[in-house]
């Protein structure tokens, strides 16, 4: 088996696990959690096996059965040999499995989650981010040794889209500060915003060999969160678990995504006109232009969504827990006057946007070297 089928199981296993913790959020926002062995745990884990099982088999092939090239190309440890990518992936697989029983017992001793990162959550959330960077690096490893163009453009996809998965990673982790738009007139969001997605959105602007790379991550964030979010409307669902204060039929969708899309253009237009030189300029312009398209696009959209125009099946808005007390409260900006967007908020935001741009440049053009 080639590197490049290894890539491609390891792409299935990242999707594979962002669609399994798409759907287990709404499993818990529209049933509550009944079971361990849910379809969407299910779809957690298989993403897990599915990257341990190949990689493991790609370091042990390496390992006995590879050449000398292929054990020097590779990264040594405790006697055995693989790509990066794939020891990363192996690495994820076991903190996921680990983190499984651990979840159960979790549940069990202290009942249901106040908060999206409890310990057990986090470890199986670091176990995905290692598979989805191993992913990442056993494509781009593949896109920086290709000889011919039709690898390249496709290894170059791979990259921007796993890098989109990344960013639907990021997104989930700050559904509480960036998730839903009623929480677009204060600086959290901003903030927030700024800190974490230009580093995803650079790094894949220089990582992925195409024309418009952190603009094609970014469609792949929002593909992946509008296809999601559809599909799960249609499934029906009742909730199980006490208190019901909002009787529901369907599935619970995912908030609308961002509108990464613009500021990624910026960035890409920004990464084409100054090319590989002059990275702490090139860092400070993608901050900042990052933050304003951002910051008017969402600004104005997030009015959109909380309006009637909005609550229908396309956007998908207005859909709330099983467990909320409905009220006003849902067409309204939230922390407006506790946390207001003023000059010094929006400055910290732009120092945090220009920060996570410049770190992401740094990993970026590391990851356009990888070859092993």
């Amino acid at each position: 088996m080639t590197l490049r089928r290894y890539a491609w199981i390891t792409l299935v296993a990242a999707t594979s696990t962002v669609v399994g913790v798409i759907w287990d959020i709404s499993w818990h926002r529209s049933i509550g959690r009944d079971t361990f062995w849910t379809p969407a745990h299910l779809a957690i884990y298989l993403g897990g096996a599915l990257a341990g099982g190949s990689c493991g088999w790609l370091v042990l092939r390496t390992t006995f059965a590879g050449t000398s090239e292929e054990r020097t190309a590779g990264v040594r440890f405790w006697g055995f040999h693989g790509p990066l990518g794939a020891w990363l992936c192996i690495w994820g697989a076991l903190a996921m499995l680990t983190s499984a029983p651990l979840d159960n017992w979790w549940h069990n001793a202290y009942g249901l989650d106040v908060k999206v990162l409890s310990p057990p959550h986090t470890l199986l959330a670091l176990g995905m981010w290692a598979i989805q960077l191993g992913a990442l690096l056993l494509a781009a490893a593949q896109q920086n040794g290709a000889t011919d163009g039709g690898t390249l453009r496709a290894s170059g996809v791979m990259v921007a889209y796993l890098a989109g998965i990344l960013l639907q990673n990021a997104a989930i982790l700050g559904i509480e500060q960036v998730g839903f738009p009623n929480g677009a007139h204060n600086a959290l969001y901003y903030q927030f915003a700024g800190g974490v997605f230009p580093l995803v959105l650079v790094a894949a602007g220089r990582a992925a060999r195409l024309r418009w790379p952190a603009t094609a991550a970014a469609a792949a964030y929002m593909a992946i969160s509008l296809v999601m979010g559809w599909t799960l409307q249609l499934f029906p669902a009742t909730p199980k678990l006490a208190p019901v204060f909002n009787p529901l039929t369907h599935m619970v969708p995912a908030p609308f995504p961002l509108l990464l899309v613009a500021p990624a253009v910026a960035i890409d237009v920004l990464l084409r006109r100054f090319g590989p030189r002059r990275d702490w300029v090139l860092s400070a312009l993608s901050g900042v232009a990052f933050l304003a398209v951002f910051f008017a696009v969402q600004w104005l959209f997030t009015e959109f969504l909380l309006s009637p125009y909005a609550r229908n099946f396309f956007f998908g808005v207005d859909r709330w827990d099983y467990s909320s007390r409905l009220g006003p409260w849902r067409y309204e900006f939230w922390r407006v006057q506790a946390d207001p967007v003023t000059p010094r908020a929006l400055g910290l935001a732009l120092l945090l946007a220009v920060g996570s741009a410049r770190f992401g440049m740094w990993w970026g053009n590391w990851a356009a070297r990888v070859r092993r």
